[in-house]
């Protein structure tokens, strides 16, 4: 019996040794865990370490003056390693040191805590011993440098336990201008020119050790652990601000003014196939517009601008010539089952082919193309083949697709397909194909590749240089093309857009458009046109080519070609000819009257006033005391001296005054000015008399008279 109790006395104490033991085990993890849990977890990730890669720093897309359209600035998240040695030594001197005035400095610098509220978050930081606070994501390169005087901070990072993690962003300084053609560059979601030539911007990845914290964060190891990356090349543009600004602005005030659903607006040199500017326009949801899309490689059935491929290919073959007549039928014309339709029901019947390509008649355009090439289409075809019409231009930006031309014998094809291609339908190219034909004609034609990019550049020196490209060297006999020129002369000057250039300074040769388009699976019943213009100017010398394509809201009341696209057309034909388009240096020295005549002068009143009294000149002073600006001229010998008009929502005109007066006058009226040249204003770029915006820009040309 004693023997039985010594031995369940020893169980019962083995027992309750044993629970003892699991107790304080269960208390020591549930310590290790609740208590101490954060501190441990966080020592664990620092021991996660492992090689990063490290994006370089993209390069600059530059317009071609040298503007930046595309850029990448540095951006820094700032953490702090509360136990780092330097920060603790001597028992956290040099933190206890620091704390108040760094507190004042991060609070003025970043204004989102009180420096009570600073002060109390770096003690509690450093109580806690936390590893890689994160005290600020997302900092400007110039806080950055004004972070880095701070005290403590200016210590180092052994010192302060201050870590600096470095990353760029992408930036558009002109945000919505030409944004979808230069594209972004957002993680994996690349469109325009940055994905184009994304090997070129993106430049060599370098690696770095970094160690992994809390929330899945990294941070960089030590800076000898690292591989440096190689920035990327920056890229030059065939793009001008100025004509970007223009060509989107001019856009803009239409899509607005008829609730336009999309558009766009190209406009290229014509000698080179350079693309000066590209705007592409969608309305959004909220009823504002923003570039979502490149219509401008978009395809869509082009309407009657395409009526001058007919007309190349009838006159090429010596169908017809200007003068032969064709019958209208007063506008109307049943062929195989269906009607062809003029825009407008005129009532003309026998006219020339001059006169029915300037009424952008439909009938003619059928009725010519259907009686010479009914029996062999694919000669027809064979035009638009030799025009490259059925293949992409080729400009130097991803998602251009192919354009779709009907073949004889394919499914696609019927009776009424040729007659229908006559006038634009049954044939699907986008805008840029249709200006790159445009500026063909103009440019005696040559065809030219449009392009985008001028040059590629390393560190400002250029390293590969892009030229203009010949796509055809001739797409037409001169004699044709002295009859299509005359002809989209004449759509200006007799035909759908005679009221448009009536009073204008400069020729222009162009055709107007109007497609009625289908409304995916509605079909045609909503009633949607496209408007669209296409030319070039100046008729006798062209420099630029402009397409403008706008697609209306559905019953739209304005939706002709003339009246929509048009406007747009002219308004950057205008701005492009006071500031690019002029005569020569030699032809107006040529042209000058005399020299008596030139006396001619605009300034400041108090300047003029004290330049006349230090030289002595006596003029007739015509102004009131009240008159700030005054113009100078000689009249019948006489000096004069009028009041400059100056209003503040008109703009005046600046010509005869110097560089500081322009500045002084337009930034007074909230304006921006580009310079060139140096000497007094000779040209603006906004026309004396035009409605202005703060903002809006100004190019002012200086010469010496």
């Amino acid at each position: 019996m004693e023997v039985k109790k010594d031995i369940l006395w020893r169980v019962y104490l083995s027992f309750i040794g044993i629970v003892v033991v699991c107790l304080i085990i269960i208390s020591k993890a549930f310590y290790i865990q609740q208590v101490q849990g954060k501190y441990w977890r966080s020592m664990s990730d620092s021991l996660h370490q492992r090689i990063e890669e490290i994006d370089a720093e993209r390069g600059t897309i530059f317009s071609e003056n040298g503007e930046m359209l595309s850029t990448s600035i540095p951006q820094f998240d700032v953490y702090i390693d509360f136990a780092a040695e330097g920060l603790r030594e001597k028992n956290g001197k040099i933190f206890r040191e620091n704390i108040d005035s760094l507190s004042v400095c991060l609070s003025q610098l970043f204004k989102n805590k009180s420096t009570e509220e600073y002060k109390v978050l770096l003690n509690k930081g450093y109580k806690e011993k936390k590893r890689y606070y994160p005290l600020m994501k997302n900092v400007s390169y110039r806080d950055y440098q004004q972070l880095k005087t701070f005290p403590l901070v200016r210590l180092g990072k052994n010192k302060s336990g201050f870590i600096i993690d470095d990353k760029s962003i992408r930036l558009n300084p002109y945000k919505m201008l030409a944004f979808r053609t230069i594209g972004l560059a957002r993680d994996s979601f690349k469109v325009g020119l940055e994905m184009t030539y994304d090997s070129l911007l993106k430049g060599r990845t370098g690696k770095r050790l970094v160690r992994s914290i809390a929330g899945g964060v990294t941070v960089p190891v030590d800076d000898d652990f690292q591989i440096q990356s190689e920035t990327g090349k920056d890229i030059v543009t065939t793009l001008d601000v100025f004509i970007q600004e223009v060509t989107e602005n001019a856009l803009m005030k239409m899509m607005l003014k008829n609730d336009a659903t999309n558009g766009c607006a190209i406009v290229m040199e014509t000698k080179s196939g350079k693309i000066k500017a590209i705007a592409n326009l969608g309305r959004k949801v909220d009823g504002t517009y923003f570039e979502d899309y490149n219509y401008a490689i978009n395809l869509s059935e082009p309407g009657s601008t395409f009526k001058l491929a007919t007309m190349i290919a009838l006159l090429e073959d010596k169908k017809v010539n200007l003068n032969s007549t064709v019958n209208l039928q007063g506008g109307i014309w049943n062929i195989k089952g269906r009607t062809v339709y003029d825009s407008e029901i005129h009532g003309r019947n026998d006219v020339t082919v001059k006169q029915a390509f300037e009424l952008s008649s439909n009938v003619g355009m059928a009725k010519l193309a259907y009686n010479n090439y009914a029996a062999s289409p694919s000669k027809f075809i064979n035009h638009l083949q030799a025009l490259n019409l059925d293949k992409p231009t080729g400009i130097d930006i991803t998602g251009e697709r192919t354009p779709v031309v009907f073949k004889p014998g394919s499914k696609y094809w019927s009776a009424t397909t040729l007659p229908w291609m006559a006038f634009g339908y049954n044939v699907s190219i986008s805008p840029l194909q249709t200006l790159t034909l445009y500026n063909a004609v103009a440019n005696n034609g040559k065809m030219m590749k449009p392009y985008l990019l001028n040059a590629v550049q390393q560190e400002g020196k250029t390293v590969n240089e892009f030229k203009p490209t010949t796509v055809i060297e001739k797409i037409c006999s001169d004699a044709t093309l002295a009859q299509l020129k005359e002809c989209l002369e004449g759509v200006c000057t007799n035909g759908t857009a005679k009221s448009l250039f009536q009073n204008s300074p400069y020729k222009v040769a162009a055709k107007t458009g109007t497609a009625l388009v289908a409304n995916g699976n509605k079909g045609y019943d909503d009633k949607i046109y496209q408007s669209s213009f296409a030319g070039f100017f100046p008729a006798d010398d062209p420099q630029y080519s402009i397409i403008v394509v706008i697609k209306n809201k559905p019953h739209a009341l304005v939706y002709y070609g003339g009246s929509v696209a048009g406007p747009v057309f002219k308004e950057i034909a205008d701005r492009l000819y006071t500031t690019y388009v002029k005569y020569s240096v030699s032809d107006v020295v040529a042209t000058q009257k005399p020299d008596s005549s030139l006396y001619s002068f605009s300034g400041h009143k108090n300047d003029i006033n004290q330049i006349s009294k230090n030289l002595k000149l006596k003029f007739q002073d015509k102004t009131n005391l009240d008159d700030d600006w005054l113009n100078v001229s000689m009249n019948n010998k006489n000096v004069v001296a009028d009041k400059k008009n100056i209003n503040n929502t008109k703009m005046p005109s600046l010509k005869g005054l110097g560089l500081k007066d322009v500045l002084t006058i337009c930034e007074d009226m909230g304006l921006k000015v580009l310079v060139k040249g140096k000497g007094k204003v000779r040209n603006q770029s906004i026309n004396e008399g035009a409605t202005i915006s703060k903002g809006e820009i100004v190019n002012i040309e200086l010469a010496t008279f």
